[in-house]
């Protein structure tokens, strides 16, 4: 049976965000990312996730349009943020921000129960379809302002927010369980920061920066 040509471009994907994870160590504290993080992002097929005719550059290490003014983030920041939130099997983590669902499928590869929350009716449609296509199970989805959670099934082990607020919104802050964690980009457009926001079992927050970041600002109903 002949090769998918995509699964080497996946394999030499999965190369270049290994490579910059080393040369980001000294932010990271560790050269490598978790070998379940790269083991997910060598699995899942990202040209699934993106427009047709943009599928011979799924595996560049970029964003891409996938319209609405929106885009589904550069391999190695998803592999990042994933890395950063330290999924275990079973946790519950909520995504503010479905895109077209690449990266509530690789959450869902590491075992987690993904609550994943899109403004954008028709990315949200085109998302479920996507995954639905790659019989990914254990997401589920809400079309709303993904601003103010998803207060039905909060507190959530991790919450990953792929759109950047100006501040982060204290409905998000309020859905963090006890000892869970939040990875979010933050700030003005021209000075964000990729955030972890750790909260204690006594519900005191701590929060750091980990690098500068370029993300589409979160979209908010008014």
């Amino acid at each position: 049976m002949m090769e998918d040509p995509f699964d080497a471009l996946r394999e030499q994907m999965v190369q270049v965000i290994a490579i910059y994870a080393h040369y980001s160590s000294e932010k990271m504290g560790k050269d490598a990312f978790d070998e379940r993080v790269m083991e997910a992002m060598g699995t899942v097929p990202r040209h699934e996730f993106v427009p047709l005719e943009l599928r011979p550059h799924a595996y560049a290490d970029g964003p891409l349009p996938i319209g609405y003014e929106k885009t589904i983030s550069q391999p190695y920041m998803v592999a990042l943020m994933t890395d950063l939130a330290e999924i275990e099997d079973g946790m519950r983590v909520l995504e503010v921000g479905t895109g077209l669902g690449y990266h509530a499928a690789v959450l869902a590869a590491l075992g987690a129960k993904v609550y994943s929350v899109e403004i954008i009716d028709e990315l949200a449609v085109r998302a479920k379809e996507n995954l639905k296509r790659q019989e990914v199970t254990g997401v589920e989805f809400r079309i709303g302002d993904g601003s103010h959670g998803w207060a039905e099934h909060a507190p959530f082990d991790r919450i990953m927010v792929a759109a950047a607020p100006e501040l982060i919104p204290p409905a998000l802050i309020d859905q963090i369980k006890p000892g869970g964690r939040m990875v979010v980009p933050a700030g003005m457009a021209d000075a964000q920061q990729l955030m972890v926001v750790d909260k204690d079992e006594t519900e005191r927050l701590k929060t750091r920066e980990v690098m500068p970041v370029r993300f589409s600002a979160l979209e908010t109903v008014n």
